[in-house]
C-alpha cells in the first residue's frame, strides 16, 4: 500500500466519522428543537395562561403580599423557638406563635387571588406532571403516539 493510499484511506475514516459526529449533532438539535416547541405549546395552554395571570395577580395584590410576609416571619418565630433544645424552648410562646402562624396561613389562603392561584397551580402541575410523564416513557422505549401516563397512583388506603 502507498503512502498515498493510506492518506486517502485515512481521509475517508476521517470524513466518515466527521459526518456520523454531525448527524448525532442534528439529532441533537433536533431533540432540543422539540423541546423549544414543546415550551411553546405549553405556554399557548390555557392551564398555563391561567397559572401565569394568577401568579401576576398575587403579586400585584399587596395586601396578600404584606400577609405573606407576615405569615413567613411568624414561621421563623417557630422555627427558632424550636430549634432550642426542648429545655430552652418556651411551651407557651411557641403556642403563641403556632396559632398565629396558623392564623396567618388562613388568612392568606382564604384570599381571592390565593385561592385562584392554588387551584391554577394544581392545574399547571397536572400538565407538567403528564408532559413530564410521557416524555419518561418515551426515554423507556414507549411508543410517542400511543403511551399512557398513569394518573392517581396511591391514595393511601388499601381497599382502593
Amino acid at each position: 500500500m502507498t503512502e498515498f493510499s493510506q492518506s486517502v484511506g485515512i481521509t475517508r475514516q476521517i470524513y466518515i466519522l466527521t459526518a456520523a459526529k454531525a448527524e448525532r449533532k442534528e439529532k441533537t438539535m433536533d431533540a432540543i428543537k422539540a423541546a423549544r416547541e414543546l415550551g411553546k405549546a405549553i405556554q399557548a395552554d390555557e392551564r398555563y395562561v391561567r397559572y401565569n395571570e394568577a401568579m401576576k395577580a398575587n403579586d400585584a395584590d399587596m395586601e396578600l403580599q404584606e400577609l405573606i410576609g407576615e405569615f413567613n416571619l411568624a414561621r421563623q418565630n417557630v422555627a427558632l423557638e424550636m430549634s432550642k433544645s426542648k429545655e430552652e424552648q418556651n411551651k407557651e410562646k411557641l403556642d403563641t406563635q403556632n396559632k398565629e402562624m396558623q392564623r396567618l396561613y388562613t388568612l392568606v389562603m382564604q384570599n381571592e387571588h390565593m385561592a385562584d392561584f392554588t387551584i391554577a397551580k394544581a392545574d399547571m402541575d397536572k400538565l407538567l406532571q403528564e408532559v413530564n410523564g410521557i416524555i419518561a416513557l418515551c426515554c423507556d422505549g414507549e411508543d410517542p403516539d400511543t403511551c399512557e401516563v398513569q394518573t392517581g397512583g396511591c391514595s393511601g388506603s388499601c381497599s382502593t
